[in-house]
C-alpha cells in the first residue's frame, strides 16, 4: 500500500484560485505517505487540498444517519463502515471506505447513512458547499469529484450483485479480492497478505450473511488451501485463482 515520496510529489498540484482555506503545504504528502495507492491519491490529494485534516478514534461515529450532510471526507489513514441499523435492530452495513476513498456523497440535505470509524481513522474533512462551488470553475477538482463518485457507484452496483445472486463461499471470496485488490499487500512468497481492521460481525453485515456463516465459510476456504488464518484479523490469500473462481 506504501506510495513512494515520488509518485506523492507528481501529483498535479490544485489550481491555487481553487483553494478555500489550503492545507499548509505539503500536509497531505505526509498524512497521505504509506496510507494511499497511487491511483487512489490523484483524485483523493486535490479534493482534500480543500479541506481540514480531522481524526476520529476506533468505533466513533463520523456523522449519523439524518445529520445535516455538510461535509465530504476523504479517507488518508484507517477504515471506514457506512452503515444503517434498521428498526428491528440489524444492521446494514454499505460500504468500507479505505486510504484514497471518499464518502458522504449525497443528493439531498441529510445524510442516509451513518459513517464510523471502523479503526482509527485520519480523514480530510471537506465542506460541501466549498467543494461544489469551486468545482464549476476548476476541471481539475470535477474530474477528481467524477472519478471518486465513480468509484464509489461502482462498489455500490457490485455490492448489490454480491448481495442479490452470490452464495456465501462466493460473497466471501469476492470480499476477500476485493481488500486485496484496494489494500492487500504481497510478501516474499508471493502471497497476498491482509489485515482486517473489521471483525466478522462487520464482515457479517457487509456480505448479508450471519457471523456464523461466515465464520465457517472461512474455515472452510482454509481447510481448502484457499488461504490460511494465523489470527482473526490477519488472512494469507494462498490460492488467488479459486478466490477468482468464486468471483467470477
Amino acid at each position: 500500500m506504501s506510495i513512494a515520496p515520488s509518485v506523492i510529489a507528481h501529483i498535479a498540484p490544485v489550481p491555487p484560485q481553487a483553494y478555500a482555506h489550503p492545507m499548509p503545504s505539503g500536509r497531505w504528502n505526509e498524512m497521505a505517505k504509506g496510507a494511499c495507492t497511487e491511483d487512489s491519491a490523484r483524485p483523493a490529494h486535490v479534493v482534500a487540498a480543500l479541506g481540514a485534516p480531522v481524526t476520529f478514534a476506533r468505533n466513533s461515529e463520523i456523522f449519523g444517519d439524518d445529520q445535516a450532510a455538510e461535509n465530504v471526507y476523504v479517507v488518508v489513514s484507517g477504515v471506514v463502515r457506512i452503515c444503517k441499523l434498521m428498526g428491528d435492530g440489524r444492521r446494514q452495513i454499505e460500504a468500507f471506505c479505505l486510504p484514497g476513498d471518499a464518502f458522504g456523497w449525497e443528493t439531498g440535505e441529510r445524510y442516509r447513512f451513518s459513517a464510523e470509524a471502523v479503526s482509527e481513522c485520519r480523514l480530510v474533512r471537506v465542506k460541501r458547499s466549498v467543494l461544489f462551488a469551486r468545482a464549476g470553475t476548476d476541471p481539475e477538482l470535477a474530474c477528481a469529484l467524477w472519478a471518486l463518485s465513480f468509484a464509489e457507484l461502482q462498489r455500490a452496483q457490485e455490492h448489490l450483485l454480491l448481495l442479490g445472486r452470490k452464495t456465501a463461499q462466493e460473497r466471501v471470496g469476492s470480499f476477500l479480492l476485493d481488500l486485496a485488490r484496494r489494500s492487500g499487500t504481497t510478501n516474499a512468497s508471493h502471497v497476498t497478505e491482509l489485515q482486517l481492521a473489521m471483525s466478522r460481525q462487520d464482515m457479517a453485515d457487509f456480505l448479508g450473511l450471519t457471523i456464523e456463516t461466515v465464520s465457517r465459510t472461512l474455515t472452510y476456504l482454509e481447510e481448502q488451501g484457499t488461504i490460511s488464518l494465523p489470527s482473526s484479523r490477519r488472512v494469507l490469500l494462498r490460492d488467488r485463482s479459486a478466490l477468482r473462481r468464486l468471483d467470477s
